[in-house]
């Protein structure tokens, strides 16, 4: 009797092990004009009732349930988790609209108006591109990954507007995509530091350990300077290595990003200057993509001023090409599908995500659905490939 119920205790158990499931949390992301009560409220009753309708059409696709969700069982959590910043930037703010009341006294009625929209609008998003602005912002978000991972979950962002730059600079600050090897080599470390790499080597780190090491910091101007290499001691190694991880995104957590009415490129058109030399990190961070089998959509409504298309839909091969790097195993994808019709005024379209979240949420799970087809279903590419060249001989023509 004692044997009967051990195996039945087992085969129980063993049942659990099988169906064990793992939470995913969709993390959503504010953007610009989110400062008063108002538009918070807005914003979060928005997210509320958009993430039931986008948790559903993950759960129903069939190529996210087959790559995504199957494979290792995860499970999209029921409840979203909201990150806010919006309140950060309320006093610079209030300073700004301190000034717009002076010139009401002198601007015509229209000119004012105008001028009070566009602060509202483009002030956010130009304070959080700051990096003395943004910079706390991706620690507090990296804090809310960190809790989210030690209570066994995975992390999707959501990226809405002027949220997309944080996603943006969260993955390039905060991804553990610098192998410090490699980079001893272009540094030329001690010897003492380079035997200390040898035989208490570091994971991969990011640029924001490297910051709070005070091994390297991004300036300004957009480099990476970098102390001294002969000046890095065994402290400054042993501070990198313990920032790695406190400020580095946690291993194997966030599984994907997606950006929404996004304006990204408006405000980041350095990314195209080849002389740019934060491109080289870039570059690092798309192979980390790549490899470490995440990915990384931009959705937008035709109809949204503010929504620009990250990116042309490239193979992996044409991505080794175009930036000269190589990729190996590669598991991830890059999509953008900017095509979205919300049917939506040009006025109202770019708030209207929420409201139109059924067409968002296919859209969403459309550019997860073609751009894994895009990258790994040859019959898929093949298609893309003669649509193309319709295109291109319909332009000729």
């Amino acid at each position: 009797m004692r044997k009967i119920f051990g195996i039945i205790i087992g085969l129980l158990l063993l049942q659990n092990i099988t169906f064990a499931q793992t939470g995913v949390s969709f993390v959503y992301i504010n953007g610009s004009n989110n400062n008063d009560e108002k538009m918070t409220n807005w914003y979060i009753d928005g997210v509320k009732k958009l993430h039931p309708v986008l948790k559903k059409k993950f759960e129903t696709n069939k190529e996210i349930k087959e790559v995504f969700l199957n494979k290792p069982q995860y499970k999209i959590n029921e409840e979203p988790v909201i990150f806010f910043w919006g309140d950060k930037s309320k006093h610079d703010l209030q300073f700004v609209q301190q000034q717009l009341d002076l010139s009401k006294a002198f601007s015509p009625t229209l000119a004012y108006k105008v001028r009070s929209m566009l602060a509202a609008y483009l002030h956010d998003a130009i304070w959080v591109q700051k990096q003395h602005n943004m910079l706390p912002i991706l620690d507090d978000l990296n804090e809310t990954i960190k809790a989210e991972n030690e209570k066994g979950n995975k992390v999707v962002l959501y990226g809405y507007s002027a949220g997309s730059f944080v996603t943006y600079e969260y993955m390039f600050n905060k991804l553990p995509y610098i192998d410090l090897a490699n980079l001893s080599t272009t540094l030329d470390f001690s010897d003492d530091i380079k035997k200390l790499i040898q035989e208490d080597p570091i994971e991969n780190t990011c640029i924001s350990a490297l910051s709070k090491a005070k091994i390297g910091v991004v300036s300004e101007n957009g480099n990476l300077l970098f102390k001294p290499a002969q000046n890095i001691t065994e402290e400054n190694y042993y501070a990198l290595k313990e920032a790695t991880k406190t400020y580095c995104a946690p291993e194997d957590t966030l599984k994907g990003v997606v950006n929404f009415a996004s304006p990204l490129v408006l405000f980041y058109s350095d990314l195209a200057n080849p002389e740019y030399e934060l491109n080289y990190y870039n570059k690092l961070m798309l192979k980390y993509i790549m490899e470490q089998g995440l990915f990384f959509l931009t959705v937008n409504y035709r109809e949204d001023p503010l929504g620009f298309p990250s990116t042309r839909n490239l193979t992996i091969a044409e991505m080794e090409q175009l930036a000269n790097i190589k990729i190996d195993n590669p598991k991830g994808f890059i999509y953008d599908n900017s095509s979205v019709w919300s049917k939506r005024s040009v006025l109202f379209a770019h708030t209207s995500y929420w409201s139109a979240r059924k067409t968002f949420s296919k859209a969403v799970v459309k550019a997860f659905s073609n751009g894994y087809k895009l990258q790994y279903d040859k019959e898929f590419q093949q298609k893309v490939l003669e649509n193309n060249k319709k295109k291109i001989k319909f332009e000729i023509e």
